[in-house]
């Protein structure tokens, strides 16, 4: 029985394999901005809303990531990633750039965090239709198994890498490392052979293409099931804007430790996805969902109970693996029912609920422990992701009946070769 991970994608792919070292590297500059940014904007106010505020910057990007869809299902992906992985690597440059003149400006950091969802927003949903046009079916979980697991070595020693680095050359050095860091992705991006949509762009505006995409989600009970699951977790369970106040009150307020809670997650992804063989074989994918989900609300509620720091990486640890199988299963799902023509529009959706969702849960928990405190803000928002994710599974009866299939082919004639 395969227990480790199947690098079938990688051995047979070199395209694919240079994506994924290239996405690995440059993850790893990303989380390093992504620490910055946060400690950054904690250094400046000491104010956990502040810090949540942070989420309001995806804002824009929102209604923008829709857009990038409809123009991912339009044009050459390979070219609209390769543009916004430039626009991104310049605004990490100028995060740099602040940082070392001292702007000392929270309205800058967040415009330029602004500026970086809006891109990001643009170029995900092209970016994740690579892997569907690189793989065969038959290795397509395998593929997105990798993809996590390079998640996951960056959830745990990109947010310790970065606080090693802060704490020894500061924070600005981790907006310079993120800039150079861009140049791997973009290289293995620019290696690839053109990738347009397989059928004709989407007739019409693109609010029409939009609505075209809305609409092929709304009438899939699973994806709307699938989505609902992750938003819930992103919304209530990620309590990242109270890592800098619970550290400060219970763990010693160090970088250190800071870049400790903010990798624990990572060291449970990472045992995960390393052992995550059975996962390809799993066919119940919408009850993995479920379960996994339910199983990060209740390690995040532990986790804002503790004042004993090795507990609160462990309860981390332990939802950072539950996650790690939620995200596999719902890009296995997300790439298995929908067909290429549409993988721009859904994957648009699917990068702003994972994304979007994610700064708008810091808002949301932030908030909380303004009004009340950390802890009940922590807790109070695992308890309600276990009690909704109950409900979805109720609601949603053809998602915990879904099983894995082959993934389905574009409904129209391809208009070339899949390489």
């Amino acid at each position: 029985m395969r227990i480790l991970p199947d690098f079938s994608p990688v051995r047979h792919n070199r395209p694919f394999g240079r994506l994924l070292v290239g996405g690995l590297l440059s993850t790893l500059g990303g989380a390093m901005t992504s620490f910055a940014v946060v400690l950054q904007i904690w250094d400046l106010s000491r104010s956990s809303l502040a810090v949540g505020l942070l989420g309001l910057t995806f804002v824009p990007a929102l209604i923008v990531g829709l857009f990038g869809g409809s123009i991912a299902d339009a044009v050459d992906r390979r070219k609209l990633a390769l543009v916004t992985r430039a626009g991104l690597m310049a605004v990490s440059a100028a995060f740099a750039v602040q940082a070392y003149a001292q702007f000392d400006q929270l309205w800058l950091l967040y415009a330029l965090a602004a500026v970086q969802a809006v891109l990001q927003a643009l170029g995900a949903p092209a970016s994740r239709t690579f892997v569907a046009r690189q793989v065969p079916a038959d290795q397509l979980t395998a593929a997105i198994a990798l993809n996590t697991l390079v998640g996951r070595i960056t959830m745990l020693f990109g947010p310790v890498l970065a606080g090693l680095v802060a704490g020894t050359w500061g924070l600005r050095t981790c907006y310079a490392v993120d800039a150079v860091s861009f140049l791997a992705s973009m290289y293995a991006v620019a290696r690839l052979p053109a990738m347009r949509p397989e059928s004709a762009g989407p007739a019409g505006s693109r609010l029409r293409a939009i609505a075209e995409g809305l609409r092929f989600i709304r009438h899939r009970p699973v994806l709307v099931a699938a989505f609902l699951t992750d938003l819930n977790a992103m919304l209530l369970g990620l309590p990242v804007a109270l890592f800098p106040a619970l550290n400060a009150a219970h763990f010693g307020g160090s970088p250190q430790t800071l870049g400790l809670l903010n990798a624990a997650p990572g060291v449970g992804g990472l045992l995960s996805a390393v052992l995550s063989g059975p996962v390809g074989r799993v066919s119940r994918q919408g009850r993995g969902m479920l379960a996994g989900t339910m199983i990060w609300g209740l390690a995040i509620a532990c986790f804002g109970l503790t004042r004993t720091l090795a507990p609160a990486l462990a309860a981390l640890a332990v939802a950072g693996a539950a996650d790690t199988l939620t995200v596999v299963f719902r890009g296995a799902i997300v790439q298995t029912v929908t067909p290429d023509e549409f993988r721009g529009r859904v994957s648009s959706v699917e990068y702003i609920i994972g994304a979007g969702g994610a700064p708008v849960g810091n808002v949301e928990s932030g908030t909380v422990a303004a009004l009340t405190s950390p802890v009940v803000s922590a807790v109070s928002g695992g308890v309600g992701c276990f009690a909704v994710t109950v409900l979805i599974g109720f609601a949603f009866p053809a998602f915990t009946r879904y099983r894995a299939r082959p993934a389905v082919a574009s409904t129209r004639a391809p208009a070339h070769s899949r390489r």
